[in-house]
């Protein structure tokens, strides 16, 4: 299944830390003020299955041990998909970028802070592209009501902070429509457990 991808691919690396001596790049995290992750859900003719755009300088691009401004965008397409399946969506990419030998990625939305280790950089894992790879497998694999896909990874100041703008928009479009909800309107409560890969004890009750 990734049999193109310089790296491994699996759940064992999951929770795996990389120190800031083992690191290529950094992206995100506190240093930066503008990062962010979203999927957007679009038209089946809005979307260019298998595309990968690359806005900024690219991974072999960035300089070894520094940190840069990040940003992911996601836009799939299905004829199931709905917009509140966006932020199940988003989700999944803490746990699928963490698969990747060689990425640590942590928190979300507009805090997302990830690092590159430099094993892997040496490996080939020099690009975007391969990362991108990945997760269209992933999501497509694990996600049916997903049809079509295409990613956009975002280095370029300027650009990631026109983009957080928007996301934050959206952000707080969902949390205001959750807000709204009560329990007595819904009959499935939901749990989440992501966060043990790094807190092994550590698990959501998800409520309205």
């Amino acid at each position: 299944m990734f049999d193109d991808i310089p790296v491994d691919v699996g759940v064992i690396y999951e929770g795996e830390r990389i120190r800031k001596g083992n690191m290529q790049i950094e992206l995100g995290g506190p240093k930066q003020p503008a990062k962010f992750e979203i999927v957007r859900g679009k038209k089946m003719d809005e979307v260019e299955d298998g595309k990968i755009n690359i806005i900024g300088p690219d991974l072999k691009d960035l300089p070894e041990g520094g940190n840069a401004p990040f940003g992911i965008l996601i836009e799939v397409a299905g004829e199931k998909f709905e917009e509140d399946l966006e932020g199940v969506t988003e989700r999944r990419l803490h746990e699928y970028l963490n698969y990747i030998e060689g990425i640590m990625h942590l928190n979300q939305r507009y805090d997302i802070w990830i690092r590159v280790s430099k094993k892997s950089f040496e490996k080939g894992l020099n690009s975007f592209t391969y990362v991108g790879k990945v997760l269209m497998k992933l999501f497509k694999s694990e996600l049916p009501f997903i049809e079509k896909i295409q990613i956009t990874f975002v280095t370029d100041a300027a650009k990631v902070q026109e983009l957080l703008d928007e996301a934050m928009e959206v952000y707080n479009h969902r949390d205001a429509k959750a807000r709204g909800m009560k329990d007595s309107e819904v009959d499935t409560f939901y749990g989440c457990t992501l966060c043990q890969s790094f807190a092994p004890t550590h698990m959501c009750v998800i409520t309205p």
